[in-house]
């Protein structure tokens, strides 16, 4: 096809394995310096820098320069949608990094996917929402319910505030670790701020792992039970 979006293009950005390293650590919503990023890929600060041009010019990333250092975050929630259905496919299709360590059950039970809640976690609290009636979800499409509208104000979330974004307020995101979905957009986020707000979980400030303390997996339970089989 001649006309319409370079795909091509795009995936040759994200699918050179340092560029897709890159892309994946800036999966945890932190801005980090080209220097972390290099390490992160395996590359020299030198290599790090070409890539991040390429990445910026295809607005895959943003860079902002602040003192000496640049600073670098994925480009949009679109950039990061993709990424993580990326993931999901290739976990599906049994393409799967073979480097584990301490922290891999941790990220598979509760992690941070850019700016909302992942993991089992992240997948349990969908599931909730979704056999109470919260949500409702139609092939891709998830929608807030009236009912949902009251639980969404009692758990300290502002709908209003969140309409007012341009961001949609549910979208569904497939997870790599469960290959189940879990609670994007920015009714994900706000309930995940929510929850480091009441201090039920905090995040791991080397890792994109979420820690929840004892008090907050009480709360998690009581709030997002799950359903019964």
């Amino acid at each position: 096809m001649k006309d319409g979006p370079d795909i091509a293009r795009v995936a040759a950005l994200i699918g050179d394995p340092a560029r897709a390293n890159i892309l994946t650590a800036l999966m945890g919503g932190k801005a980090l310096t080209a220097a972390e990023l290099a390490t992160e890929a395996g590359i020299t600060p030198q290599t790090a820098s070409a890539h991040l041009a390429r990445l910026e010019a295809g607005e895959l990333v943003r860079i902002c320069k602040q003192g000496r250092h640049k600073y670098v975050t994925l480009g949009s929630d679109a950039v990061a949608g993709v990424l993580e259905a990326l993931m999901g496919l290739s976990a599906g299709s049994g393409h799967l990094r073979t480097r584990t360590g301490p922290r891999d059950a941790d990220l598979r039970r509760a992690r941070i996917c850019y700016n909302h809640l992942a993991g089992d976690r992240g997948v349990q609290m969908f599931d909730s929402l979704i056999a109470r009636g919260i949500l409702t979800a139609e092939a891709d499409r998830v929608a807030l319910t009236p009912e949902g509208e009251d639980f969404a104000a009692g758990f300290g979330v502002d709908l209003d505030a969140l309409r007012r974004n341009r961001a949609p307020l549910c979208r569904a995101c497939l997870d790599w670790s469960e290959r189940r979905t879990h609670l994007a957009g920015s009714l994900g986020r706000a309930f995940l701020q929510r929850m480091f707000e009441t201090g039920w979980a905090r995040r791991d400030p080397d890792s994109r792992v979420i820690r929840f303390t004892p008090p907050g997996d009480r709360a998690f339970a009581k709030a997002f039970p799950a359903p019964v089989a």
